[in-house]
């Protein structure tokens, strides 16, 4: 049986829905969708959880393989969208579907297996839904029918390095840290579920230039901007003088625990005056200069980036 997705036919296999949670969902062939989810279904609510999706090649794979010939039908594993076309392995957080007028934007991947709550892995003794199965909230809501197309729209998650320094920017010297910090990331979100792409640029010491570069950046859409240089407190260190000024939020204690850790080991490690900082929906993380530094703030921080996308996003709370 062939189990491969067809991308040049995304669409609507089934619409499903139940007025109890903990039950299979019935077929419908028209729904709502609203503010909450699907009209009419159980899972509807003010939640992030608002509409689950999974394909139908998943399901059909699940029976065929993993049950070992036993059918299962689409609404048997609570999805309300039984989907075709779509590769959910491929998709990532706050990638957004567009169904008609109705837009929904993914919240969730996979999620905790009932165990022996549920009836299929009392059955069977796995489930496809907490590896295969998407959940989304709603962004716009309007009316859906069994077949019609789904659009697919990439979130990409935008990452910029800026390296502030004279002699760097006059030639002097090649920029080792700002590279350095895009080698940590890439390393780091190799095999995640995130679609990225990086930025970099190096300035001189200049508050004007990095003004003009933090004002580009969200302009952009910059999820996470990355400085390094200038933290310290010599007469040209102003990175986060001007951070600051230009934030909407600050984040202390990611700094100061980062400070706290290495000071114990290098007392200089305390001089540093790096800020994490919010600018609407942009993360800004002013790192040290030297490689080791940049190695050292870059790997600490990676320990609450995540989290941090998705509370600015209304996720992750």
């Amino acid at each position: 049986m062939n189990f491969d997705f067809d991308e040049t036919n995304r669409h609507i296999v089934s619409i499903n829905i139940s007025e109890e949670k903990g039950t299979t969902k019935t077929p419908v062939e028209t729904a709502v969708i609203n503010e909450y989810g699907v009209e009419g279904d159980a899972h509807s609510g003010k939640w992030h959880r608002q509409v689950s999706l999974l394909a139908k090649e998943d399901i059909d794979k699940f029976s065929f393989v993993d049950a070992k010939q036993r059918p299962f039908k689409p609404g048997e594993f609570a999805e309300n969208l039984t989907t075709a076309g779509i590769d959910f392995t491929k998709v990532a957080l706050l990638d957004r579907f567009v169904i008609g007028e109705a837009e929904l934007e993914v919240s969730q991947i996979g999620k905790v297996c009932h165990g022996n709550e549920c009836a299929i892995f009392v059955e069977v003794g796995k489930c496809v839904m907490p590896k295969s199965g998407i959940f989304t909230r709603v962004i716009k809501g309007g009316a859906i029918s069994v077949n019609d197309k789904i659009e697919y729209h990439p979130r990409t998650l935008k990452i910029k390095v800026i390296t502030l320094s004279d002699r760097a920017s006059a030639g002097e010297y090649e920029d080792r840290s700002g590279p350095r910090i895009k080698e940590i990331l890439e390393d780091y979100f190799e095999g995640k579920r995130w679609h990225v792409e990086y930025y970099y640029t190096l300035i001189p010491d200049s508050e004007e230039k990095l003004l003009n570069e933090l004002n580009k950046s969200a302009g952009e859409g910059i999820d996470i901007l990355f400085t390094t240089g200038g933290t310290g407190i010599g007469p040209h260190d102003i990175t986060p003088d001007v951070v600051i000024k230009f934030a909407d939020k600050i984040i202390p204690g990611i700094m100061e625990s980062i400070r706290l850790k290495f000071g114990e080991i290098i007392p200089s490690a305390l001089l540093s005056r790096s800020v994490a900082a919010i600018k609407e929906q942009t993360i800004i993380y002013c790192l040290p200069g030297s490689v080791k530094a940049v190695s050292d703030y870059t790997t600490e921080i990676l320990r609450t980036m995540e989290h941090s996308i998705l509370m600015l996003h209304g996720l992750g709370h």
